[in-house]
């Protein structure tokens, strides 16, 4: 296994406080688990923050892209990333720079992780790859490792699920990246190629492996798709079984929740570590309790404006409320049923040869 990216983390990311801080948020997580009742101690030790949730693209199972995002869109305020930053600085691991939108489309985006990079913070980013225009400020930045979604090694099949991108453009924002990086003599970003799994791309792997070492990239990740219904299921799900983190019988498909055989429909776990590791505060300040809360029906507080500090949210009522509805009945709440808590998400991982 290549440890260049762990390796970087713990250089990174690591210090006797944020690992007390994190020892502190497992210890809560476990003791709730044991007793049914919520307790949440430390800060979240890794944070997703929303940039933006515009998107350039028009991707059909993305409710950004497809129209279905049931709130407004805008672009996080500086200032309010800041706050929230200052907040956990010092005891946080790291920053997700994403959730429902291209982050990139912001104007200070890389402003934005400048600011956290300095702050210690490990910074991740996930980009369709349309914008990375300063690829020498990219790698300034303090970016630590960059997610690009490619989802085809052709241009064929890219533009089936990429709706209004160009793989051209992607591919030459890549060799640009890559090209900053040894020009400054810089290991990071560590950049990621992630395809995810359909029916029309399932046949690609090798070649989105060749793809990716012939550009300098440093690692290939092959995830698995979440669709909402069977319509869905049956256009974009892969053949192979070991693509999928469904099962599917006839038209209906259920996640792969338990193994082995069993009667019955699948048991949902009364359990999700991201209710204490991991919240996401949205572009205009929203804290919502995880990525799977899309159109933010689950609102825990606001950190808007100078009302709100995260400390008060992740210890609330509100938050502690829905930890305990998870945590004795996590099926009865309609997202937890489709999410990736309990199952695995990503079908695989591969660290690339450097060129």
């Amino acid at each position: 296994m290549n440890l260049r990216e762990p390796l970087h983390f713990i250089r990174k990311a690591l210090s006797p406080r944020k690992t007390w801080n994190v020892a502190v948020a497992m210890t809560s997580y476990g003791l709730s688990r044991l007793t049914r009742r919520p307790f949440a101690w430390g800060v979240p030790p890794v944070l997703m923050i929303e940039p933006t949730n515009w998107c350039n693209l028009r991707c059909p199972l993305c409710p950004s892209g497809n129209g279905t995002l049931r709130r407004p869109r805008g672009f996080m305020d500086p200032a309010l990333f800041h706050r929230v930053v200052d907040q956990v600085r010092g005891r946080a691991l790291m920053v997700l720079l994403w959730n429902q939108g291209e982050s990139f489309l912001h104007e200070d985006f890389l402003g934005l992780v400048r600011y956290a990079a300095a702050a210690g913070l490990y910074t991740m980013a996930s980009t369709n790859g349309h914008f990375l225009r300063d690829p020498d400020a990219i790698v300034r930045s303090g970016l630590d490792s960059l997610i690009i979604s490619i989802d085809g090694a052709t241009e064929e099949t890219y533009r089936q699920y990429r709706v209004g991108g160009s793989f051209e453009k992607v591919i030459e924002g890549t060799k640009a990246v890559v090209a900053a990086k040894r020009r400054l003599r810089s290991r990071t970003p560590i950049i990621h190629f992630q395809l995810i799994l359909f029916r029309h791309n399932e046949h690609e792997l090798a070649a989105a492996r060749a793809l990716a070492v012939s550009l300098g990239v440093d690692k290939v990740t092959y995830k698995t798709a979440q669709v909402y219904d069977p319509d869905e299921a049956a256009r974009f799900l892969p053949g192979n079984e070991a693509f999928r983190r469904y099962d599917l019988d006839g038209d209906a498909f259920r996640l792969r929740l338990r193994a082995g055989v069993h009667a019955g429909p699948p048991v949902v776990p009364n359990r999700c570590r991201t209710l204490w590791l991991q919240p996401v505060v949205n572009w205009d300040g929203t804290v919502t309790p995880c990525c799977f809360d899309k159109s933010a029906d689950f609102v825990m507080g606001r950190l808007s404006g100078d009302d709100g500090t995260l400390a008060e949210v992740w210890d609330g009522g509100r938050l502690n409320a829905f930890r305990r509805r998870v945590l004795t009945g996590r099926a009865r709440i309609d997202m937890c049923r489709n999410c990736t808590e309990g199952i695995r998400s990503t079908y695989a991982e591969q660290d690339l040869p450097r060129a």
